[in-house]
């Protein structure tokens, strides 16, 4: 679908999209969010500290500054610096915590592997470090490369080193996979242990029979995959079990378990967290080419029951925008 955008003057008490000039070019410098309402997309005022820009002071966070109106909208997608999107997500990740364990006693999160770690490093920040009830945290991967747990491609050695060991969730509430079998044995396992939780109840049931995890936190390589469901691997179109494995990986390691389609889209929230320039063909072909048949497997990522978020930076966003 064409996508154009038309600018018109704002003036909010916090900045969320900016424009300069640099060597003759024009970027977007600092964080903005896009969200529709009837035909156009209301700028959403942001808590964080702006930049500056032109006559706009970061010390009294107000100015003018332009909003975006757009032929077509975007619901629930954010657009941040990098530094921000760190702050968005750990506030939405709180604000979940706090939800699910007030009215279920429990917190059901899945982690992914790449850069998704290092945006959750607010969370083990003030205030969120000292709020969250860690000890209701259930930690679950949405996919694992079949690797020992102290291998540097492993998922787990990754949220451990930079998220897990510098909060308290129980042990005994981290569900890596059984890294002592081959792929095939590792996701029957994981399907086993997730199906135990879904009978007593540690995770959700959805609808249709699926676990049905409170967040799913995922990321996206620049091919467009997500989990380790990749672009025209038969085990996108895997609709029946939970757990599956793959043997042939085109990215290294080749021996990896993934979450399904179904599980990943029955959890009541998604985070999806894409930051690079390196990203933005697949974002673009995600979130506009709505008549595309042959979708990449991000293009996949839709919640029967939930909702889903897009966290992007500028650099992944770019081919959204078309300044005027």
């Amino acid at each position: 679908m064409a996508f154009s955008a038309a600018f018109s003057t704002y003036t909010p008490q916090s900045s969320l999209l900016f424009s300069q000039k640099s060597n003759n070019q024009k970027f977007l410098k600092t964080a903005c969010s896009l969200f529709p309402s009837s035909s156009q997309v209301i700028a959403k005022k942001l808590l964080y500290q702006p930049l500056r820009h032109k006559g706009f002071s970061s010390d009294r966070g107000v100015g003018t500054v332009k909003a975006i109106k757009f032929e077509k909208g975007f619901k629930n997608v954010e657009v941040f610096t990098k530094e921000h999107v760190a702050v968005s997500l750990a506030h939405d990740v709180a604000q979940h915590s706090n939800k699910f364990i007030r009215e279920r006693g429990a917190f059901t999160v899945v982690l992914s592997g790449g850069s998704l770690i290092k945006y959750l490093r607010k969370l083990v920040e003030s205030p969120h470090a000292e709020s969250i009830e860690w000890a209701k945290w259930h930690v679950f991967w949405v996919e694992e490369r079949v690797v020992p747990k102290d291998h540097l491609e492993s998922n787990y050695k990754l949220a451990y080193d930079g998220f897990l060991s510098k909060v308290s969730i129980p042990p005994v509430n981290i569900y890596a996979i059984d890294d002592a079998l081959e792929a095939d044995g590792a996701a029957d396992v994981y399907e086993t242990t997730l199906r135990r939780l879904v009978k007593s109840g540690v995770i959700a049931e959805s609808s249709n029979g699926f676990p049905k995890f409170d967040l799913m936190l995922l990321g996206m390589g620049p091919d467009g995959h997500v989990a380790s469901l990749f672009p025209g691997h038969p085990l996108v179109k895997e609709d029946k079990k939970w757990v599956t494995f793959i043997k042939d990986s085109p990215k290294p390691p080749s021996d990896r378990i993934t979450l399904t389609f179904p599980v990943i889209n029955a959890s009541s929230n998604i985070a999806m967290v894409v930051t690079g320039a390196g990203k933005a063909n697949a974002v673009y072909s995600a979130l506009q080419d709505d008549n595309k048949t042959d979708k990449l497997p991000v293009g996949l990522v839709s919640p029967t029951e939930g909702d889903l978020k897009w966290y992007l930076d500028i650099g992944a966003a770019s081919k959204l925008f078309k300044e005027e």
